[in-house]
């Protein structure tokens, strides 16, 4: 029999602050201090809003500087919470027998940018730069070193999918006696690169995000870090089924019937067995294309409808961190949030797309008793699709 994967302890970072209840908090209709104005990464002459993290990021004391960017001290601030809990796997199984699997997309490009203003100004790169800071690898081969990890160090960058798949992976390397555990997450900051590039896109939004509403004009972009264990010791949450597609259409565009995002979430239901889905977290970007797919594979799936809303309107699209991010949503619904807070709403304007297919939008927060699965949808550039199962223990 396959081993399972439990998710035990989650840590978040987001715009809405520090952890799952300022993240709660801010779902529910609660203030979101991280969004706002971002005109230092104004692209294409306009200023966009932008979620950003609201409060200074602590990273370790001592880093080296090939390590030194602010997403890999993110993502240790995040991982600082889970340590007492990961001391004590070590103990358990051995430093050799820990995993690190991240998700991003970013990485250090950060610390890039200034760096080349000066290449272009003085001819010089920046003193204090080193190419391995942005090396897509970065972060996981920080954060094994710095906490003394010797199990398989990956960092899987398909986009938008990059930490639901970075999930997916940590399930798989268990399965196949890789590793006893996995220290598994998602992480990417803000930078003047990433936000040009969608500029250039048109997909940015001059506003918050307004997912499935007939004036959706794109998303604003956030960042976080998410990180969960994964193990086979049994937890309060399972991730039970993984659903992966690649619909390959286009570089930047899904499969306008939704046939990819479709396969991925079959594939997952399929994967986590007979039970019914309470709840479904869209990946609800707020973009026409992004929205009029899932909605219309959503309404294949589920044809009677389900609970659902997307959560991006308060975190903005966090790109290779959010799908750890949301699945880290549906964790602490599954964990007791859905009876007390509820589900979370879907933060729009209220004018839903009449050309797309109803399929549940929450109009307000829902609570629910005995919340049992509940599914997260990330689909990347490049027709990168993933579902998530998780199931309450």
């Amino acid at each position: 029999m396959k081993p399972q994967a439990y998710l035990n302890a989650f840590q978040v970072l987001s715009p809405a602050g520090r952890g799952l209840d300022a993240l709660s908090a801010a779902l529910h209709g609660g203030p979101c201090p991280g969004f706002g104005p971002g005109p230092e990464f104004a692209a294409g002459g306009a200023s966009h809003p932008v979620g950003r993290i609201p409060f200074e990021v602590r990273g370790p004391e001592r880093i080296a500087r090939e390590h030194a960017s602010r997403n890999n001290r993110l993502a240790y601030d995040a991982v600082a919470g889970l340590l007492p809990d990961l001391e004590r796997l070590k103990s358990r199984y051995g430093a050799s027998r820990i995993a690190v699997v991240v998700g991003t997309s970013t990485s250090g490009i950060l610390e890039a940018e200034p760096a080349f203003e000066a290449l272009a100004r003085t001819g010089t790169l920046a003193p204090e730069y080193r190419y391995e800071q942005q090396e897509i690898g970065s972060p996981a081969v920080f954060l094994s070193a710095q906490l003394g990890l010797g199990g398989p160090a990956l960092v899987v960058s398909t986009a938008c999918s990059s930490s639901a798949r970075a999930l997916a992976t940590a399930r798989r390397l268990l399965r196949l006696d890789a590793c006893d555990a996995v220290l598994c997450g998602g992480v990417d900051t803000l930078c003047r690169f990433t936000l040009h590039g969608f500029g250039a896109l048109g997909a940015l939004s001059d506003a918050r995000c307004n997912p499935f509403s007939r004036n959706r004009k794109g998303i604003h972009i956030g960042e976080a870090a998410a990180f969960c264990l994964v193990s086979a010791d049994e937890g309060p949450v399972r991730l039970a089924g993984c659903g992966e597609a690649s619909d390959a259409y286009n570089v930047s565009a899904p499969l306008p019937g939704g046939e990819g995002a479709e396969a991925a979430m079959r594939a997952a239901l399929a994967d986590a067995g007979p039970g019914e889905i309470g709840y479904l977290n869209l990946h609800g970007t707020a973009t026409a294309q992004n929205d009029a797919m899932e909605a219309l594979a959503t309404a294949r799936v589920f044809p009677g409808g389900l609970p659902c809303s997307s959560t991006k309107p308060v975190t903005g699209h966090t790109l290779g961190a959010a799908g750890a991010l949301e699945a880290a949503i549906c964790w602490d619904l599954l964990c007791g949030r859905a009876s007390t807070a509820g589900l979370p709403a879907n933060l729009s304007d209220g004018q839903d797309d009449p050309a797309l297919p109803a399929i549940g939008l929450l109009k307000a927060p829902l609570k629910v008793g005995g919340l049992k699965r509940a599914m997260s949808n990330s689909f990347g550039f490049g027709g990168s699709n993933v579902s998530l199962v998780l199931e309450r223990v």
